[in-house]
């Protein structure tokens, strides 16, 4: 009897790059390329998709993903409650009960917060009642399984959450920005009538006062200097200087003019000279010192900068729009008069030690090195570009100096030169420019325009038309979302340009050198309005929003939008395995996978273009043995991993179809993110399709 000629299995590999792309052709595009995503990103050095790491909110505490839990053995007699604390007879120790274990053998109740030492004998109560008895000393972790583990770290971390704050106040976060490992805000007060500052600290936002400010002409040549008291030479008050902004004049002259900052005043000074100790009528004044305060509803755009030079002098230069600008240095805060009338610059930058600040279609700076001159005797200089400016970036330039780019709403300006002296103002492109809050200089400068996210450099060869967009693959995504644009930052370690949208929804553009690997859309649980990314004194990298609901998100820290879930799916194009219009019959599928901590993962497949009429395989759940990753075939549902390498099991799909699509699923608050970099698709070919 003849013996049946079984088809020979074939293997096909599936790498997982290219992005989100929701306009090529299905057969012009490698199926690795996804048609539906969202809450994944693209790995850099093209490795693969991962689904996000989440973010949690900030005010200076504990930070929920830093939160540990301990497990004791107990002798449950009563009732103990979650999210209750415990206290022990005899030693005092106290702890946050975050799960009670009462069919476990032995009975078991898992705590956080712990203060002091818990005994193996002792009574523990609830609100002075004795609910069971201590039977262990408290242990770090120790969850029988690791899916366990992991729950009770999110619960830990739920539990510290619960301790952070807003930033006080009405409204949206107004802006943010770090100085010296210390975070600021600014947010609208509670009555919504100005705006405030607060900074960071172990025991949450405290709000930075602002201080008061005293226009001052000089009357002799003694130079005051911070940490000074002045005394009114008639009205006796006396305040402490902190600041001394010299803004016209020169004190040989004796006829500096500017203005002193202190925290707050003795008294009252009225029209009159000022004394410094035995150094008399130093300075004349016109009246009493004012408040510093804040108008409402501005966008702050935050700068760092030593125009000082020597170490540890940094400051924060900012605009916002609506007040003037100004500089800070954590403690003392210094509004900076331009002259302009109406002086409330929208943009900020510092480029060869002048201070830039945008007024509508016009660019102006400080003198050289003075941040607080703004007279053309100095140095300050006017450069007008004829549309309104919406962000300033310095490109690379001579070896001598960088140059610096006027971002445009319709234009690009270039300004090479030092200083006023040679400066030199040059339209780089017309029909070309950016929306506001939108461009970040990665290894390329990138920013959204009217036909999508663009680089410096493919401006700079396609001007004004679609091929200068390097967003082509998801234009439909951004036509419907341009007009929404509210931030935009960098995330170094991930090479990564990110564009967020008022609808909670996102961009995160992956990049290799100049080239573009992937696009890949996110949606948030929470409105991003403002973010900033940047490097604290250790080097590492803090990107921080602030939202509508006005608190503070350390983004890409966490396994949740902060305590709600990470909804995160791909499904790839489908792949025929450069076999079209034949059918073939699918038997298993496995992938490579790697990252740190414990996740899981849904997965499934879609064949034949997911008609109704082919029969799909059915979901199966599986549960992976952790080790070295090896090539297996597995089935597609649950995938679940711990540690560094994935060890698949093995499991056949049963299905027939011309192509196959590959999906994953997550829907969690706990989960570690999954990097998966690609599949390999086991089939036989059947027959050619009719």
């Amino acid at each position: 009897m003849k013996k049946v000629q079984l088809a020979k299995p074939k293997f096909d590999y599936l790498k997982f790059a290219g992005g989100y792309d929701t306009e090529s052709k299905p057969w012009n595009l490698d199926a690795g390329h996804l048609r539906e995503s969202q809450n994944y990103e693209a790995a850099i050095n093209g490795q693969g998709y991962t689904d996000i790491q989440g973010y949690e909110r900030f005010d200076g505490q504990a930070a929920p993903s830093d939160a540990i839990y301990y497990i004791i053995d107990v002798n449950i007699t009563g009732t103990f409650n979650v999210n209750t604390t415990v206290t022990q007879l005899v030693s005092g120790a106290t702890g946050v009960v975050l799960a009670v274990n009462g069919d476990d053998t032995p009975q078991t109740l898992v705590l956080t917060k712990l203060t002091g030492t818990f005994n193996d004998s002792d009574d523990l109560q609830e609100a002075a009642v004795t609910q069971g008895t201590a039977t262990s000393t408290a242990r770090l972790g120790g969850a029988t399984t690791r899916s366990l583990d992991a729950q009770y770290l999110n619960l830990a971390a739920d539990e510290y959450r619960d301790d952070i704050g807003a930033v006080p106040g009405s409204g949206s976060i107004l802006g943010i920005h770090m100085l010296n490992d210390v975070w600021y805000a600014f947010r609208n007060n509670a009555g919504d009538t100005a705006a405030d500052l607060y900074k960071s600290t172990s025991s949450g936002w405290t709000q930075v006062a602002l201080g008061r400010e005293l226009s001052y002409t000089s009357a002799g040549t003694y130079e005051v200097a911070e940490g000074d008291t002045i005394t009114g030479a008639i009205s006796g008050a006396t305040a402490v200087i902190t600041r001394v902004m010299q803004e016209t004049g020169s004190l040989l002259a004796g006829d500096g003019a500017g203005r002193y900052i202190f925290a707050s005043q003795t008294g009252t000074f009225q029209a009159e000279n000022l004394d410094v100790g035995g150094n008399l009528n130093v300075a004349t004044i016109a009246a009493d010192s004012t408040a510093i305060t804040l108008a409402k509803d501005g966008r702050f755009e935050m700068v760092t900068e030593n125009f000082g030079g020597q170490a540890g002098a940094k400051r924060i230069y900012g605009a916002d729009g609506v007040n003037r600008g100004f500089e800070f240095d954590g403690s003392v805060f210094c509004p900076i008069e331009t002259g302009m009338t109406t002086d409330t610059p929208k943009h900020v930058i510092v480029h060869n030690k002048h201070l830039f600040f945008s007024f509508d279609g016009s660019a102006q700076h400080s003198g050289l090195g003075f941040p607080y001159r703004w007279s053309p005797i100095f140095g300050a200089a006017e450069l007008a570009t004829g549309d309104t400016i919406t962000g300033f970036v310095k490109e690379p330039g001579s070896q001598e100096s960088p140059a610096l780019t006027i971002y445009n709403r319709n234009t690009v300006h270039m300004l090479y030169g030092t200083s006023a002296l040679d400066w030199n103002l040059v339209q780089y492109r017309s029909e070309v420019g950016a929306l506001a809050y939108t461009i970040q200089q990665l290894d390329q400068t990138m920013h959204l325009d009217d036909r999508g996210i663009t680089t410096f450099r493919t401006a700079q060869e396609f001007g004004n038309f679609q091929h200068a967009t390097i967003s082509r693959h998801v234009q439909r995504f951004l036509d419907t979302k341009r007009n929404l644009a509210t931030a935009s930052c960098i995330a170094r370690i991930k090479n990564q340009y990110r564009l967020f949208f008022s609808d909670k929804s996102a961009l995160y553009i992956t990049t290799e050198g100049h080239k573009i690997s992937a696009i890949m859309p996110q949606v948030f649980s929470d409105a991003v309005e403002c973010i900033t990314s940047v490097e604290d004194s250790t080097g590492v990298e803090a990107i921080m929003f602030g939202s509508t609901d006005g608190i503070v998100y350390h983004l890409d820290k966490g396994t949740s939008f902060d305590g709600n879930n990470i909804e995160a799916f791909v499904k790839t194009f489908f792949h025929f395995s450069k076999s079209i219009r034949h059918l073939k019959k699918y038997l298993g599928v496995t992938l490579e996978a790697s990252g740190s901590g414990y996740g899981e993962i849904n997965f499934s497949t879609e064949l034949g273009y997911n008609e109704q009429g082919i029969p799909q395989p059915l979901t199966q759940t599986n549960e992976f043995n952790l080790g070295q990753s090896f090539w297996d075939s597995f089935v597609w549902d649950t995938f679940i991993w711990d540690g560094v390498n994935l060890s698949p099991s093995n499991m056949k799909i049963e299905g027939s179809a011309e192509n196959i699509s590959l999906v994953m699923r997550k829907d969690s608050d706990y989960l570690a993110p999954v990097n998966i970099t690609g599949a390999m698709i086991r089939y036989t070919h059947r027959r050619q399709l009719r």
